[in-house]
């Protein structure tokens, strides 16, 4: 996964940030702080982050 493929991710996460659970949130804004430093994730994060994506946005709104 590109940077730019991680940050789009992200940027379409933070819509459905309301629906997330406590401990998905705070892992969340994990990521989104690694993305302002602009580091990579890990593939565990990658992995999670996927996860999270893929269950909360509606597949007809994926672009990633």
């Amino acid at each position: 996964m590109t940077h730019a493929e991680q940050h789009g991710i992200i940027m379409e996460l933070q819509d459905y940030e309301r629906s997330l659970s406590r401990s998905e949130r705070e892992e969340f804004e994990m990521f989104v702080k690694r993305d302002k430093d602009d580091e990579d994730l890990d593939d565990i994060s990658r992995r999670r982050l996927i996860s999270l994506y893929q269950k909360y946005v509606p597949e007809r709104k994926r672009n990633y």
